[in-house]
């Protein structure tokens, strides 16, 4: 159809998109090597737990901070900083390998350090999208940006895991020469230079919780935001999915792929027809359309004994948490200031990482206490049971029609 993909003609959205995918794609690599080799190293699962940790503490600590950041200065500068930083900790995994340096804890501390860039990137790359594009492309940007971060998610670690059959060192290889090619598109990325320090109330810690007032005081942010946080803590049950590969479906590795490819499969076909027919009327309808989705998946995938049901029952409850959260991203963005969308896009990550951190916390909680099954689909019910919550809670937002008006930057 000619037209649907006019936002690929905005030269600094096409650069940006286009290391957005060399980084994911890199960020996947790295991720199944990383774990790999740790656990070759140590044979201990609680090392790779550690994985996650060591890169999700400096993420916590920065992220409000980093939002500061990304309103003082010009976002597609500290994302390209933080896509270098993303190769240097590649580069030193790459020595490390080389070096056989069997120490675990050189490995955890540059992890440390990819936590860091991914807590200043995350704001600055959620507040940057919507100063590539003119207004009325944004939404087909939101949609393609999605629809590209979630083919990169699934290629990402089956790209991976063959590269690491000629070993770490090869994948580190690969990862490394992937974020150098980022930095140099992002580095012809002009976003606009901004000068948000000199507003009064931007400087001072007392600033880097402006985010979290201006969420607090608009009610539609918080609904949107709020809903999703409590949909995924509730409805999330990927640390449950070797478990139901296991003990329920009974497949073996294989069959475990398949249900961790099938969200992001299903989120990404969601995000492509999102491009070709993005939503402009009812979009509160829709929000809430594509959480209920999600919630009524989930309670199928854990009544599901069958292999291609479940996979089915995922990919359907990727599509309607891609719907949801393109719905919620072109409502944050557009209600929010450009002066402090960056502090907002990192409370809105906050919201995000405690969703999925603590949701893999309560789904573990859940099924030691209900049973595997029951726990899967209590989370789906309890989804269900917020989104109606929600409806009550905020009228406002599941009666919202069309999306918000721009707003002249820098007005509150």
């Amino acid at each position: 159809m000619p037209g649907r993909l006019e936002v690929l003609r905005e030269r600094d959205f096409t650069l940006f998109l286009s290391a957005k995918l060399l980084v994911t794609l890199a960020a996947e690599m790295v991720s199944v090597a990383v774990g790999m080799q740790v656990y070759e190293l140590t044979g201990d699962l609680l090392a790779l737990g550690l994985v996650g940790l060591a890169q999700f503490l400096p993420f916590v600590v920065l992220i409000l901070p980093a939002g500061q950041v990304a309103d003082r200065k010009e976002r597609s500068r500290i994302i390209a900083f933080c896509f270098a930083l993303q190769g240097l900790a590649s580069a030193a995994l790459l020595g490390i390998t080389l070096a056989d340096l069997r120490a675990v804890g050189l490995i955890y501390a540059v992890l440390v350090l990819l936590g860091c860039a991914r807590a200043f990137m995350m704001p600055a790359s959620q507040a940057v999208l919507i100063n590539l594009v003119s207004a009325p492309r944004f939404a087909q940007a939101v949609a393609l940006h999605s629809s590209s971060f979630h083919v990169a998610v699934i290629v990402g670690p089956l790209l991976g895991g063959v590269v690491y059959l000629g070993g770490p060192h090869a994948v580190y290889v690969a990862s490394t020469t992937l974020f150098a090619c980022a930095v140099l598109l992002m580095s012809r990325v002009r976003s606009g230079v901004h000068h948000f320090e000199t507003q009064e109330g931007s400087r001072g810690a007392g600033a880097v919780f402006e985010g979290l007032r201006f969420v607090f005081s608009r009610p539609l942010v918080l609904g949107a935001v709020s809903l999703d946080l409590f949909a995924v803590l509730f409805g999330g049950a990927v640390a449950l999915l070797p478990a139901m590969a296991r003990d329920v479906l009974q497949v073996d590795a294989a069959g475990l792929g398949l249900l961790r490819a099938a969200p992001a499969a299903g989120a990404a076909l969601a995000a492509v027809a999102l491009v070709w027919r993005p939503v402009h009327r009812h979009v509160g309808r829709w929000m809430f359309g594509g959480v209920a989705v999600f919630g009524a998946s989930m309670a199928l995938f854990g009544l599901s004994a069958s292999l291609p049901l479940s996979v089915a029952a995922l990919a359907l409850s990727g599509a309607g948490d891609m719907v949801s959260v393109y719905v919620r991203q072109i409502l944050v963005q557009h209600e929010t200031p450009d002066a402090i969308r960056g502090r907002v896009s990192a409370v809105n990550a906050v919201f995000i990482g405690a969703s999925n951190q603590l949701g893999d916390f309560e789904s573990g909680v859940a099924a030691r206490l209900l049973g595997l099954v029951p726990a899967v689909v209590f989370g789906g019910a309890a989804t269900l049971a917020v989104a109606g919550a929600w409806i009550r809670l905020f009228p406002v937002l599941a009666r919202m029609d069309h999306f918000p008006h721009l707003r002249p930057a820098g007005s509150l």
